[in-house]
């Protein structure tokens, strides 16, 4: 099975990209290294097809009829931080315009396509935030993917294309470390942990977050991309499960004490306007529908992650 991977060197587009691979797929990765890096495919980059280039250029590149026939597309290079979008609002027009080249592709070849979204379109809604809960508008970011989801399911309507949108919620593990002041809470507090920096966190550390370790996201990118329906599907990824900063920050310290290290906590008054407190997934439906279910604990996720992070270490810490 030939695959296109939109964003295949950033964190969740690498892994899935090595997994593919480890699985037989034949994999093209098309990415712009916004926030990837070709270092995070070394161990795959002699059995990949890679072209440095925009999510919405696969129009263009796999025009020519010398190509083998693609298959599917996972699309997961779309800009995926509230701050990028603050600070350039223009990237929900490209964000949408990248998403209509991909499906304007799938529409030609009548191929699968998987779409990366995201939990934050639930924000103030109740928990737990269930695939049928109605978005309100809340920033920039949130209002992109809502549009993409709601075009790719036009696309799929009008032209029969299966379209399997997942709406990942707070994904920690390896490879993160080219997204920088992007990457989860958990990968950034056990940066901090590592190079003794201390790492600050808004508010009184209460607010929670439903986190989800790397492998058991990309488990459901094949499960989507290998989905027996030609229809369109909406699934939330996440564990179900929700904990504290603070929970968090204890768990870190708990596997840095035992490598001589600690993370040190400052607080501070949470500067951001629009910040949610707490998210939460009913991951029921990808349980009953997807065949899919996460498998790695939050304890477990965050010794796994620091051990890749003891080998792998970004050049700054942040704060969230």
């Amino acid at each position: 099975m030939k695959v296109i991977v939109t964003g295949g060197a950033g964190f969740i587009g690498s892994n899935t990209v090595i997994k593919l691979v480890e699985k037989g797929y034949t994999v093209f990765v098309v990415d712009n290294l916004h926030t990837g890096s070709r270092h995070n495919l070394r161990e795959v980059s002699d059995q990949i097809f890679f072209y440095t280039a925009e999510a919405g250029d696969v129009l263009t590149l796999f025009s020519s009829p010398d190509l083998p026939k693609i298959d599917a597309i996972i699309h997961l290079g779309i800009p995926s931080s509230s701050p990028m979008y603050k600070d350039h609002p223009f990237l929900v027009a490209k964000a949408i315009k990248d998403a209509i080249s991909i499906l304007e592709f799938a529409k030609r070849h009548k191929i699968k396509v998987v779409v990366a979204s995201t939990s934050s379109i639930y924000n103030y809604l109740p928990l737990p935030w269930r695939e049928d809960m109605q978005p309100i508008p809340f920033d920039f970011y949130t209002e992109a993917r809502i549009a993409i989801e709601r075009i790719a399911k036009v696309y799929s309507l009008l032209h029969n294309i299966p379209v399997v949108i997942l709406r990942y919620f707070s994904v920690y593990g390896p490879r993160e470390e080219f997204k920088g002041r992007y990457a989860n809470v958990v990968t950034q507090m056990i940066w901090s942990a590592l190079k003794g920096e201390t790492f600050t966190i808004f508010g009184d550390g209460s607010q929670t977050r439903d986190f989800i370790y790397i492998d058991d996201v990309v488990e459901a990118n094949l499960k989507a991309l290998e989905f027996d329906e030609s229809r369109y599907e909406v699934f939330n990824i996440g564990f179900g499960k929700n904990y504290s900063f603070n929970q968090v920050a204890k768990m870190v310290n708990d596997v840095a004490s035992k490598h001589g290290k600690q993370l040190k906590i400052r607080y501070m008054e949470n500067p951001i306007k629009n910040y949610v407190h707490d998210t939460l997934a009913d991951i029921t439906k990808a349980q009953k529908v997807l065949k899919w279910k996460p498998k790695t604990p939050l304890k477990e996720g965050i010794e796994k992650t620091w051990k890749y992070y003891m080998l792998h270490m970004p050049q700054s810490g942040s704060s969230i």
